[in-house]
């Protein structure tokens, strides 16, 4: 049973090892955890329902509780302390597009606002159902999973947008074809929700970021139905495809995606490389992205995630062992830590691996082998779950990313730690920050940064510290000129600093395609832009 208060399986345990437990506490104090609202508690705080009569929708308070957030901190707090509102007043599941778009013509009609639901794992407030007093209705996509069409020769598969990521792939690989793309909410979220916040997966070095995959769909909008083509290119004017890409539910219900395709490679490994200096391995990461090496990820850890990475491992002999071994090979004692993904046809694994570990050595790097690579691999999807046991230990934990060229990455890196180390020093708190590069391009790097803190246990008073430490970061990132967001979209929680990005002419111009495609202004009102 997936929890309703927090990230995955609550049949997954959450504790930290105590090894890991004891590194975080010598580096921002004891936690005091907090007592959470039970669900008979969240429940009862479920109002009654706006849309009662709406044919295709149920308003069974549990169905509206569980559609009401997703995994931002914002969202978290409200899930831990029982205020999960405000509600969607009825949540409907069609299964098809045609009921789709019955369903949201009705709820248009009602004068209701319209919220799609994927995975429900937005971490920047898509979910939000504050929607100026209106009734708002929760459109979850999930019974729109099927393959519906699969053409081999164009490599081109078309699919329910609602498929979430295992089943996506399990279809694919019935066939002998696979997608690639692998976010860490790949467990739950879905095809649509990638398309529509312009998602990246963990190995987008080879199979590319999903505006690269998406070749076209259907959507169903509040003034008709709107179909992208699967053309491989054309210059007929701007491509309607790329305004899909991170509407984030404004235009309309993405209902049916078309994605490209490729078949099983033949090899995949994950192997590791430890560097005694931070600039050689950026260095290093920079000529495997320019040499275009035929490399599936590369995602480079600094000293602190690397140290940080460790300590919650859980293994204290090995990682003693791995310790000892760095120290002789005289890396120092704040070592980085590189993992190279390496996939595809036997030929391009052997020219893949070789350069990449060649250009590793010429810069100083020791590979260890692929032993850390495939317990990375093995749980590559387990990071959201270290929330639950952060929360149960009395710690909050959330994290920023941004894109910027290869020059400004070190200094960029640096600004956005120290904007969260120093952002609740007046309280006389500090947070534990770490950092990696987890996309790179021949041009530059995308980098993310987790950032750990003590929650006091008050609503308010969490809910205020992360505030400082987000805007903090945010304010850190405009200032160096990076992205506001390189893969977790806008929503609400990035929506301060989009004007920063995009200019006032560019927000005039999203604002006047939303307002053709949603006269009424009720399609996931207030994400990206007022």
């Amino acid at each position: 049973m997936r929890r309703w208060n927090g990230w995955g399986d609550d049949t997954v345990p959450a504790a930290l090892p105590a090894q890991g437990l004891r590194y975080i506490e010598s580096r921002i104090g004891h936690g005091t955890p907090s007592r959470d609202a039970g669900l008979e508690h969240a429940l009862a705080a479920v109002p009654a329902s706006r849309l009662v009569d709406l044919p295709g929708a149920s308003d069974d308070p549990g169905a509206r509780l569980r559609h009401a957030r997703g995994q931002s901190f914002p969202d978290w707090l409200a899930m831990r302390h029982g205020r999960m509102g405000p509600f969607p007043d009825a949540v409907a599941t069609p299964r098809s597009h045609e009921e789709a778009a019955d369903v949201l013509r009705r709820a248009l009609a009602a004068g209701a606002a319209v919220i799609p639901y994927g995975g429900g794992t937005s971490v920047v407030g898509h979910l939000d159902a504050d929607a100026g007093g209106r009734p708002v209705l929760s459109l979850d996509m999930g019974l729109m999973a099927r393959l519906q069409d699969l053409d081999e020769t164009a490599r081109l598969a078309r699919f329910g947008a609602g498929v979430p990521g295992p089943h996506l792939e399990s279809q694919l690989r019935a066939h002998g074809y696979v997608l690639g793309h692998y976010p860490q909410s790949f467990e739950y979220s879905t095809l649509g929700g990638w398309v529509v916040t312009r998602s990246s997966g963990q190995q987008s070095l080879r199979y590319g970021r999903i505006e690269g995959l998406f070749a076209g769909g259907r959507l169903a909008t509040p003034v008709g139905d709107m179909s992208l083509p699967t053309v491989p290119a054309s210059s007929a004017g701007p491509d309607l495809r790329e305004l899909v890409l991170g509407s984030e539910g404004r235009l309309g219900l993405l209902t049916e995606a078309a994605v490209r395709v490729r078949p099983i490679p033949e090899r995949e490994a994950f192997h590791a490389v430890f560097f005694g200096d931070w600039e050689a391995a950026v260095s290093a990461v920079r000529a495997m992205a320019q040499e275009r090496l035929p490399l599936s990820m590369l995602r480079l850890s600094n000293p602190r995630e690397t140290a940080t990475q460790l300590e919650l491992a859980g293994h204290p002999r090995l990682i003693g062992a791995l310790r000892r071994y760095l120290g002789w090979r005289r890396l120092g004692d704040a070592p980085c830590m590189l993992l190279v993904g390496v996939t595809g046809s036997a030929r391009e694994y052997r020219y893949g691996r070789g350069g990449a570990l060649a250009i590793a050595r010429a810069h100083g790097g020791v590979h260890v082998g692929r032993g850390i690579g495939e317990a990375w691999a093995k749980s590559r999807f387990a990071g959201p779950y270290m929330r639950n046991g952060l929360w149960d230990a009395g710690y909050g934990v959330d994290t920023a990313e941004t894109a910027v060229d290869w020059p400004r990455v070190s200094a960029t890196v640096a600004a956005m730690e120290r904007a969260a180390e120093t952002a609740l020093s007046a309280e006389g708190e500090r947070a534990h920050v770490f950092t990696h590069l987890s996309h790179v391009y021949p041009q530059g790097s995308s980098i993310y940064s987790t950032f750990v803190f003590r929650v006091t246990g008050d609503h308010d008073a969490d809910l205020a510290r992360w505030r400082r430490l987000k805007n903090a970061v945010s304010e850190a990132v405009v200032a160096a000129g990076g992205t506001i967001s390189h893969q977790h979209g806008v929503g609400v929680d990035h929506k301060p600093w989009l004007a920063a990005e995009k200019g006032d002419t560019g927000l005039d111009a999203l604002r006047a395609a939303f307002e053709h495609f949603d006269p009424q202004g009720l399609m996931n009102p207030g994400k990206l832009l007022d």
